[in-house]
């Protein structure tokens, strides 16, 4: 009870001021998103604990979000192959969403963006399943590694340009996007939910608790 009370108690931080403030580069999200827990981690130490990226993908690479600013339609929806969120889950009925890609407020609360970006798979066909691995923001710098191989073309030119600062590497590797990508529960780092699981871990609970 004590543990509980404490918890809900605690201070919810701001993060960043506001999006533009933040590193982005257009396709690049878990770039990005690497960026947003670096800063964290820089800035307010105490709260990378609270964070988690969110690696959002299924099997045939072909995941409807809505309400991105990439999106033509009037429902700004868009087919990714993946895309990449941060958590913000201060207390257990709290729960901020950093999606520098949405045209949704930076942060969004959980609830909100669930509601209008996921919507819910019954209205999909099975390949249109969205698939979530969640893996904590420390665990994430420490382990994730990109040279950007994937936005290349077989002639070596690339599709979208690159950031301009160098590319995320770790002393074991220099690329594991991939681990990251696939939604195979036994393999790669952190947990993979199906929407509904997704929903009850952090959307659920937050209006449960």
């Amino acid at each position: 009870m004590a543990e509980q009370l404490i918890n809900t108690n605690k201070k919810i931080v701001n993060l960043f001021s506001k999006a533009s403030d933040c590193s982005y580069v257009s396709c690049y999200c878990e770039e990005n998103v690497w960026h947003l827990c670096k800063d964290i981690q820089e800035r307010h130490v105490q709260e990378i604990q609270h964070c988690y990226v969110v690696f959002i993908s299924n099997s045939s690479r072909t995941v409807p979000l809505w309400r991105q600013k990439s999106g033509r339609d009037e429902d700004k929806l868009v087919i990714w192959d993946y895309h990449v969120i941060m958590l913000y889950h201060p207390q257990p009925d709290r729960c901020l969403v950093f999606d520098l890609d949405s045209e949704l407020p930076f942060p969004t609360y959980v609830h909100k963006y669930v509601t209008e970006t996921f919507r819910t798979d019954h209205i999909l066909k099975p390949d249109y399943f969205r698939y979530f691995r969640v893996i904590t923001a420390e665990e994430f710098l420490q382990k994730f590694a990109s040279d950007r191989r994937h936005m290349k073309r077989p002639d070596g030119t690339w599709i979208k340009p690159p950031p301009p600062y160098p590319a995320i590497g770790t002393a074991e590797t220099t690329h594991n996007l991939d681990d990251f990508i696939q939604m195979d529960p036994g393999k790669g780092p952190g947990q993979v939910y199906n929407l509904t699981q997704f929903v009850q871990r952090f959307y659920r609970t937050s209006i449960n608790s």
